[in-house]
This record gives C-alpha cells, sequence and structure tokens, in this order.
C-alpha cells in the first residue's frame, strides 16, 4: 500500500481547479492504458499567460493529486513557464509520491503540455488564414468543413446553434447543453 504525504491527500481529498472550460483555447488530453488514468486540460490564455487551467480526471488519488497540483502550479504562468514543469517538480510539490506512483506526475505534466501545444497549434493555423474545423476525435485542422475526418475517418456534424462538433453517437450538442446548465 502506498504511503502518500499530507499534501496529496489533501489534493486527492480537495482538488482544486476541477472541471473543464467550454470555449477553452487549448485542450489536453493524455491516459495511460496499463494503469487507467486518463487526464484532459483545459486552459484559457490571455497576454501569453494561463488565465484559467481546469482538469478532468478518471483515476487512483494520486492522478486526481497530481492533476490539481498542476493545475495551482500553471495558473498564471506564461506559456513557456508552464511548459517548463516537469514531473519531478510536480512530485516535489506534492512532498513527493510513491515510485509506482511516479507515472501520474509525468502524466499531469503531459496533460498540461498537450493543453499548450493544441493552443499554439490553433493559433499558428489562425496566423496561416484560419481553419473552418477541428476534428473532436482526433484534433485534426480543416480548412473548410468536411462530412468525414481525412485523419481518422470519424463523421462529423456541427451544432446550428453554436457551431461546434457533436461527437458521434450524441443527438445533443455538448457545448450548448453544457452553457444551458451554467
Amino acid at each position: 500500500m502506498p504511503v502518500y504525504t499530507d499534501k496529496v491527500l489533501d489534493h486527492f481529498m480537495n482538488p482544486r481547479n476541477v472541471g473543464s472550460i467550454p470555449d477553452a483555447d487549448g485542450i489536453g488530453k493524455v491516459g495511460n492504458p496499463t494503469c487507467g488514468d486518463m487526464m484532459d486540460f483545459y486552459i484559457k490564455v490571455k497576454d501569453n499567460r494561463l488565465e484559467d487551467v481546469k482538469f478532468k480526471t478518471f483515476g487512483c488519488g494520486a492522478a486526481i493529486a497530481v492533476s490539481s497540483m498542476v493545475s495551482e502550479m500553471a495558473m498564471g504562468k506564461t506559456l513557456e513557464e508552464a511548459k517548463a514543469i516537469t514531473r519531478e517538480q510536480v512530485a516535489q510539490e506534492l512532498g513527493g509520491l510513491p515510485d509506482n506512483k511516479m507515472h501520474c506526475s509525468n502524466l499531469g505534466a503531459e496533460a498540461l503540455h498537450a493543453a499548450i501545444e493544441d493552443y499554439e497549434q490553433k493559433q499558428a493555423a489562425a496566423q496561416q488564414g484560419g481553419l473552418a474545423c477541428q476534428c473532436p476525435f482526433c484534433n485534426e485542422f480543416f480548412k473548410d468543413v468536411p462530412e468525414v475526418c481525412t485523419s481518422c475517418g470519424a463523421k462529423l456534424r456541427f451544432c446550428d446553434e453554436c457551431g461546434q462538433p457533436i461527437p458521434h453517437g450524441q443527438e445533443a450538442c455538448p457545448t450548448c447543453a453544457e452553457k444551458a446548465q451554467a
């Protein structure tokens, strides 16, 4: 049985910044199929700084604590500062993690970095004339809106109300439904 520090237990029992950002500037999704941990990070960027950071994590207590800590460490940092956050720094901020849980700290940093990379790709694409569409399944960008993603083959549907993608198999727009609940 792993022994956790008080700080790990606190971030597990009282996670900070849980949730999603409906109009996120960047989204990073990572997972470890071996242990089952899945992390989604959402960022809002203003003036090259992380104005807001949220996460949704499915996993063990260490994975939740790591996600909470990474979100706190990243909040208010410049993109470059946030990209420099390492698994070792996350584990150190938590007062250490058992060896068999160190992969969680790696996933947290990876998810944050993936969200920043998503944001930077969108910014670069916008500077090159803009994009009309992004596949919600594989994050491929398109200049025109295709009926089927040329990268992963998913059928693409978009909400008539807000224009956001509707995932395959869902009837209602998750973006509009989330805004209606807020």
